[in-house]
């Protein structure tokens, strides 16, 4: 079974309201069975691959917060089931539930309690495992707006389950009104840089923590729409070396410590830079702010990634990219290979081939 394909710019539009919806059909999954048998992992292993992988770094952050030892691993690093691994229940994320490298990770790893997380159901990942979460069948487009975002709400609930979390301390009321809110801000800040941002040649996108998931989904949100190289890079790391290629490169930092004198630093020697934080940070020159309110780390993922879709849709207008006018079907990614009309669907509202450059389906 395939999810219903809606487009990026619907994706945005009808977020909030998603969330929401999601919200309230995750809290009333995890009042039941799936519940008992997360009360008692203390060594989850997270698998993913792409936007799912990046999402990880949520939960993962939480929960060793709260001293549960817990790692994220791509989905194609499990091949000979949980060998190597100190693990008592995998939990795999897939939204469409056909990812091919996380079905054979469950495939292989079927000596431990598997939990599969999902938007589509039923699906062939939730097929093979003990108990599945789902986000209800959401409409998302193909490069995932409200499926990534609402996969960090399935991940933040769960790892409150693990750690035992009260139920009516999670961050999730009001989170469309917050979503409405940050999207409006960053349409003002983001029409300053659209123009410098799209002459820029590549991107780097900064952060530490749970914002790694939204670093992450930034450079890939970059790569699939823009068609901008782009990295996800890990803020101590950055500074260490990574940052010296610095050069017509945009730069989109999360962060509230270290984050701010680093982006100062950049938009000071004439970066294009975007601070997203919760601070009050001056902007001025090169230097472009976002600024969040203050929640639990989980919440400001979505809303960090509600301020990249909205960078992305700009890049892609002003670059003139058809937004979802992927390149590339490889058809191995995807249990019963992809769905050529999801490369086609977007294209209704591209641009004529007198506009923009024809798109080259591969498959492979």
């Amino acid at each position: 079974m395939s999810g219903t394909r809606i487009s990026f710019l619907t994706g945005q539009a009808d977020q909030p309201e998603a969330l929401e919806r999601v919200v309230t059909h995750l809290r009333r999954q995890l009042d039941g069975a799936p519940a008992d048998l997360l009360r008692r992992a203390r060594r989850p292993l997270f698998a993913g691959i792409g936007a799912s992988y990046a999402a990880l770094a949520v939960p993962v952050a939480l929960l060793r917060a709260h001293g549960v030892a817990s790692q994220r691993v791509l989905a194609s690093e499990i091949t000979q089931g949980t060998t190597g691994f100190d693990v008592d229940v995998l939990i795999g994320v897939s939204q469409g539930g056909r990812s091919s490298e996380t079905i054979a990770a469950f495939k292989e790893a079927n000596a431990v309690p598997r939990v599969a997380v999902l938007n589509v159901v039923p699906s062939p990942l939730g097929e093979l495992a003990e108990v599945t979460v789902d986000l209800g069948n959401e409409p998302d487009s193909y490069a995932s707006t409200i499926g990534f975002t609402a996969t960090v709400v399935a991940l933040d609930l769960i790892a409150g389950v693990i750690t035992g979390r009260d139920a009516a301390e999670d961050p999730w009321d009001g989170i469309a009104e917050l979503g409405r809110a940050v999207r409006e801000q960053a349409v003002g800040v983001i029409d300053l840089l659209r123009v410098p941002a799209a002459r820029c040649v590549a991107a780097d996108v900064v952060a530490a923590g749970a914002s790694r998931a939204s670093a992450e989904e930034g450079a890939l949100l970059l790569r699939e729409v823009v068609r901008m190289p782009a990295s996800a890079c890990v803020t101590r790391n950055y500074l260490h070396g990574e940052m010296e290629s610095a050069g017509q490169t945009l730069h989109v930092v999360f962060g509230d410590g270290r984050e701010v004198e680093l982006a100062r630093s950049l938009s000071d020697a004439g970066h294009v830079t975007l601070l997203v934080t919760t601070r009050s940070v001056e902007p001025g020159g090169q230097l472009n702010v976002v600024r969040l309110p203050e929640t639990a780390s989980s919440a400001r993922v979505v809303l960090e990634t509600v301020v990249v879709q909205e960078l992305v849709a700009a890049l892609s207008e002003e670059r003139g990219v058809p937004i979802e006018s992927f390149v590339f079907a490889n058809s191995d990614t995807k249990e019963g290979g992809v769905d050529l009309a999801d490369f086609t669907a977007a294209a209704a509202g591209a641009p004529s081939d007198s506009d923009s450059d024809p798109v080259a389906v591969e498959t492979v």
